[in-house]
């Protein structure tokens, strides 16, 4: 029973998502194209800034993307992951592979990673 509760609480990152590379580069079209992307599709649950909720309605709320705590992972690979498949089981995080092409997804990573938090 204990073990069931560390397993379902703890972070939940993904092993083989971990090992994917980002494979385009984090360069000003990047950036402005996962901008447009992000502002299209990512803000209206984690807000403009990226700093998520409570301020939205989602329960539970959307989290932060600018601060260091990534609870499903923080490699790039995983990131992708989360908003290409979305995040199992209650997929309160959508997945967009519908609506979004991987180079699209890719370059959402890349501008995630821009407005993060540098340094504590």
């Amino acid at each position: 029973m204990f073990i069931w509760l560390v397993r379902f609480t703890a972070a939940q990152g993904s092993p083989d998502a971990a090992k994917i590379k980002n494979p385009v580069a984090a360069t000003p079209e990047s950036l402005a194209a996962g901008r447009a992307a992000y502002q299209r599709t990512c803000a209206s649950c984690h807000a403009t800034s990226g700093e998520g909720g409570p301020g939205n309605d989602l329960i539970p709320a959307a989290p932060s993307l600018v601060d260091d705590q990534w609870d499903h992972g923080s490699t790039d690979g995983e990131i992708f992951d989360a908003i290409r498949n979305g995040v199992a089981p209650d997929f309160n995080m959508v997945p967009f592979k519908d609506r979004l092409k991987d180079e699209e997804i890719w370059n959402v990573v890349n501008y995630v990673r821009s407005i993060g938090r540098k340094g504590g």
